[in-house]
């Protein structure tokens, strides 16, 4: 799925937490939770507990390739939640379909202007840890953990 660096389950799971929030409409809602949320721990934390640029650029991107590939590919977003800790961050994203993500097989010559099909090795390149979990009630939840700190 993402190669042999990274965890993958698929264990059945009885759906989003009270906690969730309810599916985003935009990638651009995502981000914006996401930033408050990163703002917030660090208001409870302090001033030291500020993350790097570049990491919170990671968690970013990952925040909203994943809720553009369940936009694009699951059916739609039904729940997103993010969970900042202390050097990283629990991105988790449900979606309808139960199909499993897939790098885009390319035919002919690669490179860097062909449209789509990026978004799920951005993920598996950004995350630490990605874990899929098929939803009883129908669909999957993908969580990635994103770390604060710089690669």
């Amino acid at each position: 799925m993402c190669g042999e660096h990274r965890a993958h389950s698929t264990d059945t799971a009885t759906g989003p937490p009270a906690s969730r929030s309810p599916g985003p409409r935009s990638p651009a809602e995502v981000r914006e939770a996401v930033r408050q949320a990163l703002d917030s721990a660090r208001r409870s934390r302090g001033p030291e507990a500020t993350a790097d640029a570049t990491a919170v650029g990671d968690v970013l991107l990952v925040a909203s390739e994943l809720t553009t590939n369940a936009m694009l590919h699951g059916g739609g977003v039904t729940a997103f939640e993010v969970i900042p800790g202390d050097r990283e961050v629990r991105l988790s994203v449900s979606d309808r379909s139960e199909e499993m993500p897939t790098p885009v097989r390319r035919t002919g010559t690669p490179g860097p202007l062909q449209i789509g099909g990026h978004g799920w090795p951005i993920i598996c390149l950004l995350a630490r840890d990605i874990m899929i979990s098929i939803l009883q009630a129908g669909g999957k939840r993908i969580t990635a953990v994103v770390p604060l700190s710089p690669r």
